[in-house]
């Protein structure tokens, strides 16, 4: 994969989104409970024979995960046209990829058993966050599974105040507007548009610790992209404020999992 063609790759990166500046750098596992989360995930999603649209699938990285499952058939609806390239390449003949909203799949109603979202709701308004909801309970059957890999607040008795200080800051650093929610938030946003919350989980948000990044990465991996953070000064400012936010708040942001069943 050449850096050249991730999206955003020609902008500055004091002005990249932090998760596309990270897979400029050569990480691969972007999401904030790690791959361990992912797996723990789809295992839950239950997708043997199943029908699976994976909301923006970006690179394509949980695409081969899901696919190694046997589902019955893949779709993957990306926003971004570089992103939904690359996430083909990928995918190949073992699935599909169209470009698309994730609040506007295109799929029919009642069309999949199972849709996946990961480390995207995050990043969306809470207009979006709705919309995007009420699109996967309209194509799933019922019956089918909502599962999702998001960025949490913690505990759910932060204040508005503390809550928007760590949603700025989260912004200021990734060059995103990152709006987690507590897992309070999180239930009441899938229950609202006709979700039975069925399971919940946690891992630490520790996606740039040395440790998460091995276990990510692989040695190799970590290396590689620990050498190319070393030898880009700009991206190395950007990936240390990265991590000096992430441990700031540490006690207040953790991944979560949730798997939700459609009315």
């Amino acid at each position: 994969m050449a850096t050249t063609d991730l999206p955003y790759a020609n902008r500055p990166e004091e002005d990249m989104p932090g998760h596309w500046l990270l897979a400029k750098l050569g990480k691969r596992v972007l999401r904030p409970g790690g791959r361990e989360l992912t797996e723990q995930l789809l295992t839950d999603a239950d997708l043997t024979g199943a029908d699976v649209l994976e909301i923006a699938p970006g690179l394509g990285r949980t695409a081969v995960e899901i696919l190694a499952l046997d589902p019955r058939s893949y779709r993957g609806v990306e926003s971004d046209e570089a992103a939904a390239t690359m996430a083909e390449g990928v995918v190949g003949d073992r699935g599909t990829i169209t470009v698309g909203q994730a609040q506007d799949t295109g799929l029919a109603a009642d069309s999949v058993d199972v849709a996946i979202g990961e480390a995207m709701l995050t990043m969306q308004s809470d207009k979006v966050k709705g919309q995007i909801v009420n699109e996967a309970n309209r194509v799933l059957r019922p019956g089918g599974r909502y599962a999702i890999h998001e960025l949490a607040l913690h505990p759910d008795t932060l204040t508005d105040e503390q809550k928007t200080e760590i949603r700025k800051s989260l912004a200021r650093s990734i060059k995103v507007n990152a709006r987690p929610l507590t897992e309070k938030e999180w239930r009441a946003l899938l229950t609202d548009a006709g979700f039975t919350v069925e399971t919940v989980r946690f891992a630490p948000m520790a996606l740039l610790q040395p440790r998460r990044i091995i276990a990510d990465e692989g040695i190799g991996g970590a290396l590689r992209f620990a050498g190319n953070v070393i030898r880009n000064r700009d991206a190395r400012q950007r990936v240390l404020g990265m991590r000096k936010t992430f441990r700031k708040y540490r006690d207040n942001l953790a991944a979560i999992e949730i798997v939700a069943v459609r009315n």
